[in-house]
């Protein structure tokens, strides 16, 4: 894993450190999960999901629509 050096508002750190201490995660485990939400991705895993995308589904138009709906129905309720 690499290592970065980042320069942050004195603010801005004592409220990353304290986020992560309640999460009990390191700064850099709560870093990399703002990097995700924020759809940021390496290059193989942009391309994974590209061609996970572009593969043929076995679900009829109807069941994907049903799937869907579920998905963004437990992602709202999630929240």
């Amino acid at each position: 894993m690499s290592r970065l050096t980042i320069t942050l508002s004195e603010p801005r750190y004592r409220a990353l450190k304290e986020a992560a201490a309640q999460r009990d995660k390191t700064i850099g485990q709560v870093s990399d999960e703002s990097l995700d939400f924020c759809g940021i991705k390496s290059r193989e895993q942009a391309l994974d999901l590209v061609r996970r995308a572009r593969a043929p589904s076995t679900l009829s138009e109807p069941q994907a629509l049903a799937l869907a709906k579920e998905a963004v129905a437990a992602e709202r309720h999630a929240k």
